[in-house]
């Protein structure tokens, strides 16, 4: 080898970049790494300690907002026991590949088994969401030069849909993430084929992102147009395949393992409202995708087309929830507008009008103001907060009620007691037993919503008695008289 090979300057940067040899330092004359190389890895370090404080500390409270963390839990729980993925909370022996297709999450069982709690799941989304960054940094830094390309980093890291996913419990997609990031970094590199293989495993995260690997096939077909190789004809084949994937999800594998032999999603859709209900809740999501993220600069990029597809059965949805800015829809959705920022970005500053070079050139650092503003309004703001960090009498009382409930039982619980018991205990959802009957009943009666325990467990289970085992914390908790 006749010593380092110097790259090109990515746009914006004022001096070529070394790349050292295989031994031995970089030869005399060439600029040795600096912090500033080592941006992307530091920023995902950070970025993960961030969101695994949030949601941990949030766990640690018992502001647990949904009963998502216990379903992925109990199905976890089966993989790592080498069974099947069951969800008791989705009705008993219910096995969740039927209700969503997810045999990615497969991957936590060792972790699992290792560390049985549903802190494993929240720190493990915790680093994927900040693996994500190294990718959206590096690309980004590539094409625009270093501080520009940590500003695009910094937004991504702090945007307001990351930070709303790493809020509200786990979820499957953030699997999805970095993969989509890792994808569109090769893409922007002309890494034709890397593009389609990050992208691949996006069939095995959930069943509607096989759509969204068709999305970026026709994206890596379009920019490998022109390439002397067969990279756009693998690509179109690529697409092909994850449309086929999802039909065949859709239509045979998830049937397959539902008891019902159907997609229990398909009446979110066909039995919805019109496409033009809440229309004004619709744009306003669109406004927040488009304008503190990219200031619309990310129209004028094709990678947008990858967001095409989830904001498309969103919003066809007739479940209001899928069509805000709320809960974990849009964190797929992140490291698409960023990339695609950067690469209107890098395309925007050879174009012949001044304004639109400026503009352009001034973005990114705009991007990440935007989100750092931002911030103070989102849950990471929450860190700067001491009761954040506090676990209050309420919750130690509650905690020591639920530790009466022993390992092995059946419960039947709302969403309150649910991520403390199913790793021990088989958990049902409340009023959805389906003919089990529990031998406990826990429930977050802080609003004071169940006034007659006895009546109302009467109500759930006519044929069963059920005493007063303990109140403590706005927590009660009923035990089945044998």
């Amino acid at each position: 080898m006749r010593g380092a090979v110097v790259a090109a300057p990515p746009a914006g940067d004022t001096e070529p970049i070394p790349i050292p040899g295989p031994r031995g330092p970089a030869t005399p004359g060439t600029r040795q790494r600096t912090w500033t190389d080592r941006a992307p890895h530091l920023l995902a370090l950070a970025l993960f300690a961030a969101y695994t404080a949030l949601s941990v500390l949030r766990y640690r409270r018992m502001e647990t907002r949904s009963w998502d963390l216990g379903i992925f839990e109990q199905a976890i729980r089966g993989y790592a026991h080498l069974q099947a993925p069951v969800a008791d909370l989705k009705g008993p022996g219910t096995n969740i590949l039927g209700d969503h297709f997810s045999p990615v999450t497969a991957l936590l069982a060792p972790a699992y088994r290792l560390f049985p709690t549903p802190v494993t799941l929240l720190v493990t989304q915790a680093a994927l969401f900040a693996l994500a960054a190294i990718p959206v940094t590096r690309a980004a830094t590539r094409l625009l030069g270093r501080a520009s390309g940590l500003a695009i980093g910094v937004a991504y890291g702090l945007s307001w849909g990351i930070q709303q996913a790493t809020d509200f419990d786990f979820h499957e997609i953030c699997f999805a993430v970095p993969l989509i990031a890792f994808s569109l970094e090769a893409l922007l590199a002309h890494r034709w084929r890397a593009a389609l293989l990050w992208a691949a495993p996006l069939v095995l995260v959930k069943e509607d992102l096989g759509i969204t690997l068709t999305a970026i096939a026709l994206v890596v077909a379009w920019r490998a147009r022109r390439a002397r190789s067969h990279a756009a004809l693998y690509a179109l084949g690529v697409a092909v395949l994850g449309a086929a994937a999802t039909l065949l999800t859709l239509t045979a594998v998830i049937p397959a393992f539902n008891t019902t032999g159907g997609y229990d999603y398909w009446t979110k859709v066909n039995d919805g409202p019109s496409p033009f209900a809440g229309a004004e809740t619709k744009l306003r999501t669109l406004a927040w995708l488009l304008l503190p993220t990219t200031g619309l600069l990310a129209v004028r990029s094709p990678l947008l087309l990858a967001a095409a597809p989830t904001l498309g059965w969103r919003f066809l949805s007739g479940d209001d929830h899928y069509w805000s800015t709320d809960w974990h829809y849009s964190a797929v959705l992140m490291p698409v507008l960023f990339l695609a920022l950067a690469d209107a970005v890098d395309v925007s500053r050879r174009s012949p009008r001044p304004w639109l070079r400026t503009y352009a050139d001034r973005l990114p650092a705009c991007a990440a103001a935007a989100a750092l503003a931002l911030t103070t309004s989102l849950p990471l703001a929450s860190l700067t907060e001491a009761a954040t960090y506090r676990k209050s009498p309420r919750v130690v009382a509650a905690e020591n009620l639920l530790a009466r409930i022993p390992d092995g039982a059946t419960v039947e619980a709302n969403v309150g007691p649910i991520s403390r018991l199913t790793g021990r205990c088989r958990v049902m959802w409340l009023g959805d037993t389906r003919g089990v009957t529990p031998d406990w009943i826990a429930l977050n009666n802080s609003s004071g919503w169940v006034r007659d325990a006895h009546s109302y467990a009467r109500q759930l289970h006519p044929d069963a008695r059920y005493r007063v085992a303990g109140e403590a914390g706005g927590y009660l908790l009923l035990e089945r008289r044998t």
